[in-house]
């Protein structure tokens, strides 16, 4: 009889706790757009002013952050398998908060090129849902490769990492890029922008860049199982 590896356990309470969380941050998201009118955030003044909702929703995000980093804390030993554990949590989490938003509203996001108001750290990111999903999804087969077969993973690439953080860079980019241009015109006009369209060639130039290293662990991690079970088979 087989049994569950305790990186599986681990990997399952961690996606369980993204799961709940994913619908926490759903159920807030969407008392907080009734409550402005905004269930689809892409609609003229897509900010309206609510006192005291600002500040509590830039708090809210740096919360959110920094309990998805302290389960993949928790639920890892070492700093490769916290880092993957972390991913693997927010990757579900961003995923399945569109899927349970569709859910609770019942028709938003119609469809994955819906726009969305996707952080507000440190300025309004905009993008549309597939973005940040494709993301996610890099997300969980990096951290999933990393944590659940650590034992047979080698080191890090460090060009391949270099290269994902210049495409974690470009994302970013791409998703304030209107905002960049809107900030010296004050918040008024941050508060008010609506992004004209979507520089999908930069980000698949940034998604490309991003998977690389899922690309290269999931590589070393393969070369590494043919070794060890090329060392079973010679032992035996």
């Amino acid at each position: 009889m087989n049994r569950i590896s305790p990186e599986h356990k681990r990997g399952f309470v961690v996606a369980l706790y993204a799961v709940a969380m994913a619908w926490v941050e759903a159920a807030v998201v969407y008392y907080l757009r009734t409550l402005v009118g905004r269930i689809d955030p892409y609609q003229p003044d897509p900010l309206p002013i609510a006192t005291g909702l600002g500040e509590a929703e830039l708090i809210r995000e740096i919360a959110t952050l920094v309990m998805l980093c302290t389960v993949g804390w928790l639920a890892g030993a070492t700093w490769r398998s916290r880092a993957g554990y972390s991913l693997i949590a927010f990757g579900i989490w961003d995923i399945f908060y569109y899927v349970f938003l569709r859910v609770i509203t019942g028709w938003w996001p119609r469809s994955l090129s819906n726009w969305d108001i996707l952080f507000l750290i440190p300025l309004p990111w905009w993008g549309p849902v597939w973005a940040p999903m494709s993301i996610a999804f890099l997300m969980i087969l990096w951290g999933t490769f990393v944590t659940q077969f650590e034992r047979a993973s080698a080191a890090f690439g460090s060009k391949s990492l270099a290269l994902g953080g210049v495409g974690v860079a470009l994302a970013l980019f791409v998703f304030m890029s209107d905002a960049l241009r809107t900030a010296n015109q004050g918040t008024e006009a941050l508060r008010t922008m609506l992004p004209a369209g979507f520089n999908w060639p930069l980000f698949t130039v940034a998604l490309v860049l991003m998977a690389l290293p899922v690309a290269d662990v999931a590589r070393q991690t393969l070369c590494a199982r043919r070794e060890m079970e090329t060392r079973l088979e010679q032992i035996l």
